[in-house]
């Protein structure tokens, strides 16, 4: 009796013991699979997702590659794209007193960062475009310039491309100058101020002119030269803005833009890499790659040795300045709010 007892009582503890140890073994969470293709914007030829790079992105960032021939040459080109709509993005430029390198603007911020590509024009430690963000403008679009007229240097006052997120987060681009001494009074003009090199400067933009002039209503902007497309169409500005920066040679190349859905583009084009490497584009193969992408109006960065982009920690180009980063002054963050 006593044998029988003892065993109904082990095969009692025995199943206990199991169901407690069933209790406290947590079956694993099977991730989510990565997206596997794109979901912002339909991909045109030549383009993939970067399904490795963009697999820690939520959804609503996405990074696209491009390695191949374009308009008959080997190009490779990077495009970081978000949804504008998505309230949890920030379109952040920053600008530093001292010129470093793309990768460091990246590496300096705080936060969750998706990517970071160079910025607009500068000079000497100095921004030549605009850079605004949350409101405060902290460095200008140019004012003037000096351009040859009758053989003499000559103020031009040139209206910029540039490109900002109001309050809601929706792009605009538009040709920009700060009319007065208000750093913060942007005015936004249909069309650029009708400059050109080796003619009569035009006016000062002033409210009135040139014609149809609006403030500019943006939280955060990022100027650059010269304006790429507009209302869809290749929409070259650069004798307008009087800016020359190799417009018909192929060289790196940053650009930004958006498409009619609100998708922002940031696009990075490798180059001035020879012994078979990666020449380049010129501006119109830039703006006909962006109008590609969907784009509808886009605007040009700085370019050259200065173009680059970093996401996830890793720089995505090879530097134009003989494979080494270059320093600048400004940049563009996205990242999470």
């Amino acid at each position: 009796m006593f044998i029988k007892r003892f065993v109904v009582l082990s095969i009692f503890l025995w199943v206990l013991v199991s169901c407690k140890k069933e209790d406290t073994t947590q079956t694993p969470v099977t991730p989510p699979p990565a997206i596997k293709t794109a979901k912002l914007i339909s991909l045109p030829a030549g383009w993939k997702y970067a399904t490795l790079l963009s697999a820690a992105f939520p959804d609503g960032v996405e990074l696209y590659y491009f390695d191949t021939l374009f308009q008959g040459r080997k190009t490779k080109a990077f495009c970081l794209a978000y949804d504008s709509k998505k309230s949890f993005i920030e379109f952040k430029p920053v600008v530093s007193s001292t010129a470093k390198k793309v990768s460091d603007f990246y590496k300096d911020e705080t936060g969750v960062v998706y990517g970071c590509i160079n910025g607009g024009f500068f000079g000497s430690n100095q921004s030549y475009s605009l850079v605004q963000y949350n409101g405060a403008v902290q460095s200008v679009n140019i004012r003037s310039v000096s351009r040859n007229f009758n053989g003499v240097s000559t103020s031009y006052y040139p209206t910029r491309a540039a490109f900002g997120v109001n309050a809601s987060g929706s792009p605009s681009t538009a040709w920009i100058y700060h009319v007065g001494t208000a750093n913060d009074n942007i005015y936004a003009y249909p069309a650029a101020s009708p400059n050109a090199e080796g003619k009569s400067p035009q006016a000062v933009p002033s409210e009135s002119f040139p014609t149809g002039g609006t403030k500019w209503v943006t939280t955060s902007a990022i100027g650059g030269s010269p304006m790429l497309l507009r209302s869809g169409n290749v929409t070259i500005t650069d004798t307008e803005e009087l800016i020359s920066i190799n417009n018909t040679t192929s060289r790196p190349r940053t650009a930004i833009g958006y498409n009619s859905s609100g998708v922002v583009m940031l696009l990075a084009v490798e180059g001035d890499n020879t012994s078979g490497g990666y020449a380049g584009l010129n501006l119109t193969d830039l703006a006909t790659m962006l109008k590609q992408l969907t784009c509808v109006e886009a605007i040009n960065l700085d370019g050259g040795g200065s173009s680059n982009m970093v996401v996830a920690n890793q720089l995505l180009l090879r530097p134009g300045d003989n494979g080494v980063e270059r320093p600048v002054v400004s940049a563009l963050l996205i990242k999470q709010k």
